[in-house]
């Protein structure tokens, strides 16, 4: 995958891969921003769930400008046209490093997923991230804290994928609360992005554990964002996982130099309970996380029971 750091990077990349005619893929917010591109046509429902709608409108390739769903939602097109992508993250999400996608509704309500996004390259510009909200900056920076963690013990896990993981943890580390108290500070900005580009490294080269697969069945089914439901799944998975992967959890703090749930309260994000999730339906979650692939490629097995106290803990 081609990486380059600048907007002007861009249409660089697109001649590199021979993409002429793309779909560009942002909701309305991002969908006029100075690209330095001429899309074929433009895509502004994000999330979505009609993908061979937008499929058919693809062109040669597509650009992705968001978030999270933005990515997602281009990433099915992708796999739907075959055609190759161009992600332009805003957010810390980590989307560009994987085929995989989620599929949701404008409701953001999951309405399905899958594989073989054709992965062209990502270009990476701190300014487009400088409007990010607190909310989304602390939670979608959980969730490539959450790519390091799981990156270190998962089932799968590798020296190459580490040597990111640590990296990306380091950074996020040193430069989120510095985001939070100054979110209009580029220096910070772009060492918080360079953070979560190594942490999508260490997603792409791994896989994911019981902590996303948690904040995925919460975010699908209620319509929550999926960062900060990592933020809340995290702290709880990292120490279920502790107790069989000591030392890649003592390297993740380590590299980390803070603490994880002060983190994650810059958010702030506290309780399951106050985002409207139904206690009684804690039991059918639990269901739900155990089949997800990140439950199975846990470093420890998990149960439903597992799982239902881990959701209790955080509730």
């Amino acid at each position: 995958m081609i990486v380059r750091w600048g907007l002007r990077e861009l249409p660089g990349v697109l001649a590199e891969l021979r993409i002429g005619r793309p779909l560009l893929v942002a909701s309305k917010r991002w969908a006029g921003a100075k690209l330095g591109i001429r899309p074929a046509a433009c895509w502004s429902e994000v999330p979505s769930d009609q993908v061979g709608a937008a499929a058919e409108q693809a062109g040669d390739g597509i650009v992705a400008v968001g978030g999270g769903s933005a990515i997602d939602l281009g990433k099915a097109i992708s796999a739907a046209a075959e055609v190759p992508i161009v992600s332009v993250p805003t957010t810390y999400a980590g989307a560009e490093w994987t085929p995989f996608f989620g599929i949701r509704d404008p409701d953001r309500r999951m309405r399905g997923g899958g594989t073989g996004a054709h992965l062209g390259g990502a270009v990476y510009e701190p300014e487009l991230t400088l409007s990010l909200p607190r909310e989304q900056t602390v939670g979608t920076a959980l969730n490539a804290l959450a790519h390091c963690a799981e990156a270190l013990y998962v089932q799968g896990h590798n020296p190459s994928a580490d040597e990111h993981a640590l990296e990306g943890a380091r950074l996020i580390g040193t430069w989120l609360p510095r985001v939070v108290d100054a979110p209009r500070n580029l220096e910070a900005r772009t060492k918080l992005l360079e953070g979560a580009m190594h942490a999508g490294a260490a997603l792409g080269g791994s896989m994911l554990a019981v902590g996303h697969a948690i904040a995925q069945v919460l975010g699908g089914r209620y319509g929550l964002p999926h960062g900060a439901m990592n933020a809340l799944a995290l702290p709880a998975a990292l120490r279920f996982n502790e107790e069989v992967a000591p030392d890649a959890v003592a390297r993740f703090r380590e590299a980390l130099g803070a603490d994880l749930e002060e983190l994650a309260g810059l958010g702030p994000f506290e309780r399951l309970r106050d985002f409207g999730v139904p206690e009684e339906e804690l039991h059918e979650v639990a269901a739900a996380v155990v089949e997800r692939p990140g439950a199975k490629a846990n470093p420890r097995p998990v149960s439903v029971d597992d799982v239902e106290r881990l959701l209790n803990n955080i509730y």
